[in-house]
Parts: structure tokens; sequence; C-alpha cells
């Protein structure tokens, strides 16, 4: 039987994946802040569902990680889908250092976790995915801290492949990039265009997993829109009111 722990499970795409993998027989092991939906899930099917109450910008989430892990007695998966972002053209200093303190040093801290791990159980072939964005492939005015960040995401994991490598480890890396979700995330005033469905996020990722892809964008429109951004050159891109 297939077993993952998935780091962020609470709300939105990660409680969705979740019950999709439930539905596919898998054990899990969610893991978030809010104690209160990690037992919803548990309550769904107590015989699969595992859970953990950890915060990834805690030092201590190392420790419930493991605990986790040795309490299903192994996985397979592990899944980081813990992050925040913000519109922030206002620069408000908080949220900037918010998001670098939970996307990069939390992100940081779980998948290190998670790659330790698997180096320490080798006979195990691990498999480490991430939920970064699209918009780690340029950096955004309005975002600047998110985009940033995601794009740290994005080099780490390859880095972190290319150590798998040198260690000769059997460690497969999925790099999973949406376009806008809609999430509690994207509350707010502004206006998301081309806005997904949690559920169809879910599954596109589930899919991207199970095909051990190395690079996952959602969706098709999304996939479009990145091949011809990433064809502007700065000086121009920079220029660009993108809003």
């Amino acid at each position: 039987m297939n077993k993952a722990i998935i780091a962020g499970a609470t709300s939105g795409i990660g409680y969705e994946v979740a019950l999709l993998l439930i539905k596919k027989g898998w054990n899990i092991g969610v893991c978030g802040r809010r104690t209160d939906r990690l037992n919803e899930l548990k309550q769904l099917c107590p015989n699969q569902v595992f859970t953990k109450t950890l915060d990834v910008t805690k030092d201590d989430a190392i420790s419930s990680f493991v605990s986790l892990a040795n309490e299903m007695n192994g996985i397979d998966l592990y899944l980081h889908i813990s992050g925040i972002g913000f519109q922030n053209k206002e620069l408000d200093i908080e949220r900037e250092l918010d998001t670098v303190e939970t996307n990069t040093k939390g992100f940081t801290r779980m998948v290190d976790a998670a790659f330790r791990y698997f180096q320490q159980h080798s006979e195990r072939r691990g498999h480490i995915a991430c939920i970064s964005s699209i918009a780690g492939t340029k950096g955004l005015g309005a975002a600047p801290s998110y985009s940033a960040t995601k794009a740290y995401c994005n080099t780490y994991m390859e880095a972190l492949e290319q150590l798998s490598n040198i260690k000769g480890l059997s460690i497969t890396f999925t790099d999973i990039r949406p376009g806008f979700v809609d999430t509690e995330l994207l509350k707010g005033n502004y206006k998301y265009p081309m806005l997904m469905k949690p559920n169809n996020v879910a599954k596109a990722i589930v899919r991207g997993i199970e095909q051990k892809k190395r690079v996952v964008t959602i969706d098709w429109r999304y996939r479009i829109i990145v091949f011809f951004w990433q064809l502007i050159p700065k000086c121009i891109w920079v220029q660009l009111k993108i809003q």
C-alpha cells in the first residue's frame, strides 16, 4: 500500500489531494496548523489517515515529521503544499517577511527532512513533490516576495535532485506549478483571471505524481502563458505593467 505525508492538508489544494489519495487507497499522514481540519480528515477514514499538528516555520516541525513517518511505518511520498502569498504592491514588510519565513525557511526545513528520511531509508524509493507556482518563473512586481520564494523552490528542488544523484539515492522529484486556484489564499478584493477549481487542480497533481513527472504546470492555459512570457527579454519584462 502506498503511503504519503502531506504538509498543508488542512484546506484548499492540500485537502482535495488528501481526499483523492484516500479514495485511491493510500495511507496518508496529514499535517498542518489546523487540528480541527486534520481531525475531519481522520474521521473520514480512521484506518487510512494519520495526523500531526505542526507549523512548518517552527524548528520542532522536523521531529514531528519524523514521528509521523515512523507512526506510519514508513512513507513513499512527501508532498509539500504549505505556503502563503499576497499581492503586496505597498511592500508591507511583515507580509514580505512572513512569506519568506513560510515559503523558503519552512519549505527548506520540511523538504530537507524528507530528503534525509529517504536517505536513511534507502530501501524505499522516495518521492518528494512540492507545490510551487508559475509565479516562480518570472519576478512579479505585484507580489515580489511570493514570486521570489517560488523561484527559490524551483531551484532548490533542482539542486536536491542533483544531490540525490551525487549520493546515488533513488529519490524522484516533482515540481508542481499551478496558476491561480480558487482557494482561501486568493480571497480578497482583487479579481484573479482564469481561476481553477481546487478539485480539478488536485486531480492534475495526483496524476503528475503517479506519472512521476519532473515538472507539472497546471493547466494548459498557464503552460501557454509561461512558454511565451519566458521568451520576453528582461529589459522588456520589467517595463510591463502586470497587475
